[in-house]
C-alpha cells in the first residue's frame, strides 16, 4: 500500500486507500477493517494525505514530516481524548509546531492517523517524480516567439450603403413593453 493513495474522508473516521475514482465519487478501502465502499462526492470531501500541510513557527511542513518526527521521537502515543496530553506530546515530538494555529482536534487526528498507519505497516514517504520526467522537463526548449498576426477582416454577405442601413433601422417600430395583467 502506498502513502500517495491514502485519503481522509470528511464525515468518516479513519483513513482510506483510494482504489478507483468516478465522476460522482470514489471507491475506497478502510485501513482499519479492510471494508470496501463507494463514497459520494455529493456528501463527502476527500483529502490526500500528501497534500496536507501543518502550520509551524517557520514555514508550513507536510504531514509526512510530522509523522517522521513522531516516529523518530519514539514516545508512547498519548490518549487521543486528552487534549493536554496530546499537546505536550507534540511539544516533545515536534516543538516547532505553531500551537496557536493548529487546533487540539487536528493534533488528535494526527495521533489517530499515525496509529492507523503504523498498524497497517504503511511506509510514510512522499511520492517522487520519476527521473525521466524531470529530465524531459529540464530539456524542453523554450517556446519560440510568436510573430504578431494582423486580424483578418470578414467579408460581408450583403453590402448595402450605410445610409440605407441607418434609414431601415429608424423605420422599424420599437417593441412596446408587455402589458401587465390586473389581478382579479
Amino acid at each position: 500500500m502506498e502513502y500517495s493513495k491514502l485519503v481522509a474522508v470528511t464525515g468518516l473516521p479513519g483513513l482510506f486507500e483510494l482504489l478507483s475514482s468516478k465522476t460522482d465519487g470514489a471507491i475506497v478501502r478502510s485501513l482499519e477493517d479492510q471494508s470496501t465502499r463507494f463514497v459520494s462526492t455529493r456528501v463527502h470531501n476527500f483529502s490526500h494525505l500528501e497534500s496536507i500541510e501543518v502550520y509551524t513557527v517557520r514555514d508550513n511542513v507536510n504531514l509526512v514530516d510530522i509523522f517522521t518526527a513522531m516516529d523518530k521521537a519514539g514516545l508512547k502515543l498519548p490518549d487521543d481524548k486528552d487534549a493536554a496530553a496530546v499537546k505536550s506530546y507534540f511539544g516533545k515530538a515536534y516543538p516547532d509546531m505553531d500551537f496557536d494555529r493548529v487546533y487540539a482536534s487536528d493534533m488528535k487526528k494526527m495521533v489517530k492517523w499515525f496509529a492507523i498507519l503504523k498498524a497497517a505497516n504503511v511506509e510514510i514517504k512522499l511520492s517522487e517524480i520519476p527521473e525521466e520526467e524531470e529530465e524531459v522537463v529540464e530539456a524542453a526548449p523554450a517556446p519560440a516567439p510568436v510573430a504578431e498576426e494582423k486580424p483578418v477582416k470578414k467579408a460581408k454577405a450583403k453590402k448595402e450603403p450605410v445610409e440605407k442601413t441607418a434609414e431601415a433601422a429608424e423605420e422599424k417600430p420599437k417593441k412596446a413593453p408587455a402589458k401587465k395583467k390586473k389581478a382579479e
